[in-house]
């Protein structure tokens, strides 16, 4: 007689977005993203329904997570002190080419975002983008500088990121195949 496996647990965020989706954490945690509107037993029923595959993405997240390369922190510091030598050269040479300013450069360690731009124009970046092939460190530039000009994902912003790399798409989703451990 098969016995049914324990119930999946997860955190239920809502926000004024529009579609429920799944996100399986580093650790494993799954998250249901839903509308304000959604209630509990609808949440439970989507992640019921997504069972299958809630068990295989956070298999293999816990899989990826264990084969994970370690750094010791003197190699991060090296990382970081060669991120913010490239990455301040390379932010300087694209704002020059798409004539936007933008305020300080801030070398950080995060787990989920490759970079980011504040409203004041300041940008942070991901230590571990000197680890990733030079044109998709290029894209995560160019990324964060167009929201100089669109502070969105509008399709002005898209376009303007695709007046300076016409194949940012792919750069897009080869990026993704690094957070996805798929790659380096």
């Amino acid at each position: 007689m098969k016995t049914r496996e324990e119930t999946i647990s997860f955190e239920v965020i809502r926000s004024g977005r529009k579609t429920m989706a799944l996100q399986i954490r580093r650790d494993g945690s799954v998250v249901v993203r839903c509308p304000l509107r959604v209630t509990d037993r609808q949440a439970q029923e989507f992640v019921r329904d997504h069972e299958t595959w809630i068990r295989q993405h956070r298999e293999e997240v816990l899989r990826r997570n264990h084969e994970q390369t370690v750094y010791t922190e003197e190699q991060v510091e090296q990382y970081r002190q060669h991120a913010r030598w490239l990455l301040a050269r390379k932010t300087w040479e694209w704002a020059g080419k798409m004539e936007v300013t933008y305020g300080k450069i801030t070398i950080r360690d995060q787990s989920t975002r490759w970079g980011s731009c504040s409203a004041k124009g300041n940008l942070n970046y991901n230590w571990r983008l000197v680890l990733v092939p030079e044109e998709l460190l290029d894209y995560v530039v160019v990324h964060e500088l167009a929201h100089r000009k669109e502070m969105n994902h509008s399709p002005r912003f898209w376009k303007l990121v695709e007046e300076q790399l016409p194949d940012y798409r792919e750069r897009r989703k080869r990026l993704r195949d690094y957070e996805n451990g798929q790659k380096g």
